[in-house]
């Protein structure tokens, strides 16, 4: 689903909640953030959320999915047990329904600590490394550190992050040269 489908699925949410009389909260992560906030993958599979009212959030998905032909796991919150206390800001606020993200601190933190190879990991990192402005992987780690202070980062995702800078040192060298 791209980012003009979440945003109708949202919407179609936010009515289905509005029919129940019920008004809801959901906090968005990975794909769906870097496809509606940051413009920076064409699609995701899912949505990856925490939301309260659980079960009429559930429910409203589940009509939501039927009517558009969805998985009923197309709103999921397999994210719940990688978070941490975060801040988050409204993206949308709905009648019925207010829609928050991660600041792009913590969706790098999270990014970092479940980097997959062959994904659009690497990319996704890459957009919030550029929109924070970081300059080195260490701010990257100290961020990992900051919000996740008893996890260890993986190897492959250190070098990764490193790559990242590394790819970007030698792009900026040839632009000079130019």
């Amino acid at each position: 689903m791209n980012a003009e489908d979440i945003t109708r699925y949202l919407t179609e949410l936010n009515d289905e909640l509005r029919a129940m009389e019920v008004k809801g909260e959901i906090c968005l992560y990975g794909g769906a953030v870097m496809a509606l906030v940051y413009n920076a993958r064409p699609d995701t599979e899912d949505v990856d959320a925490i939301f309260e009212p659980v079960r009429s959030i559930r429910i409203a998905a589940r009509k939501v999915a039927e009517r558009n032909g969805l998985e009923i796991g197309w709103l999921n919150t397999a994210v719940e047990m990688f978070l941490a206390p975060h801040d988050k800001k409204i993206f949308l606020d709905q009648s019925n329904l207010k829609i928050f993200v991660p600041p792009a601190d913590y969706l790098l933190a999270m990014k970092t600590l479940s980097a997959r190879a062959n994904t659009m990991d690497r990319e996704d990192l890459q957009v919030l490394i550029g929109d924070i402005g970081l300059k080195s992987p260490d701010e990257v780690f100290r961020i990992v550190e900051s919000y996740y202070p008893h996890k260890e980062i993986k190897p492959a995702s250190r070098i990764l992050i490193r790559e990242l800078f590394d790819d970007h040192a030698e792009r900026d060298k040839t632009e000079n040269q130019a």
